[in-house]
């Protein structure tokens, strides 16, 4: 009698457990990952210390922060920046960790991982989503180190502290949901410039800084066209994530980011069924 053999391709589960089990075990033993975890710890840091430092003349340099959770969040949703103050918070860890995403894909390809890995594992989708998990997960924990660097430079310095919890927790919580889509993003970036390493790094950063969204919104104001629509771009909400949020606040945060996630995952999955990944 013979014995039928089963050659079923294993479930989407275990393929994405098997990946993300990959994916992190990497992430957690290189050093990039706790170079941009302090990283993000120190600017904000540095940032609130530097403007209480004497200038050449002896005087106090005027602080850019009246309150210590303004290196966090903006005190308001302003889309169009009027000073370094209004861009100076946790929306900087989205341009650090569009600079770790890049170099942590990156690699994949100078190592070779990337063809020994589509010559045993197939789905393309898998690796995409991944990736944006594990870097969601690894600009999450940014966030954090960046919450924990801020406060401690502002107490330091003896900013006031007082401030609604409820909306910084929320300004708090929409911008790690934020994570996801900036992560999804930066991966389909990079799987388009694969192959050009620099260039992937540099339109990281560019994005990452909201320069699109900035010189959108410069318009939208000149025109005296409300605003409320920018927040379906990341940055949009990024900014509406702010020091006077409210849960539908939160709310935008979570689609947006949830909707960008799905958008990017599936156009880089499309590239990486067209053309030659190596």
């Amino acid at each position: 009698m013979t014995r039928e053999l089963n050659f079923e391709s294993p479930s989407f589960a275990k393929r994405i457990k098997g990946m993300l089990g990959v994916d992190f075990y990497r992430l957690f033993h290189t050093p990039l990952f706790y170079i941009f975890l302090a990283i993000s710890a120190i600017i904000p840091a540095m940032v609130s210390a530097m403007t209480m430092m004497p200038d050449q003349s002896g005087n106090t340099m005027e602080p850019l922060y009246s309150n210590v959770w303004q290196i966090i969040a903006a005190s308001e949703p302003l889309y169009v920046i009027k000073g370094i103050a209004d861009y100076a918070n946790m929306n900087m860890v989205f341009i650090f960790g569009g600079i770790m995403v890049s170099i942590f894909i990156g690699h994949d390809y100078k190592s070779g991982y990337v063809k020994q890995l589509f010559t045993t594992h197939a789905k393309k989708q898998d690796y995409m989503m991944s990736k944006s998990l594990v870097c969601a997960f690894a600009m999450a924990c940014m966030c954090i180190t960046y919450l924990i660097g801020g406060t401690v430079g502002g107490l330091l310095v003896g900013y006031d502290t007082a401030v609604n919890v409820a909306s910084l927790i929320i300004a708090i919580l929409g911008k790690m949901i934020m994570s996801l889509g900036w992560a999804s993003l930066y991966t389909f970036l990079n799987i388009i410039f694969r192959r050009y390493f620099g260039i992937s790094i540099a339109s990281s950063f560019f994005f990452g800084t909201g320069i699109l969204i900035i010189g959108a919104a410069a318009i939208v104001e000149n025109l005296s066209i409300p605003t409320w629509f920018l927040n379906i771009f990341l940055y949009g909400s990024s900014v509406n994530a702010c020091l006077v949020s409210d849960i539908w606040s939160l709310v935008i945060c979570i689609a947006v980011s949830i909707a960008w996630a799905v958008i990017y995952n599936l156009l880089g999955t499309r590239i990486l069924y067209k053309s030659d990944v190596y």
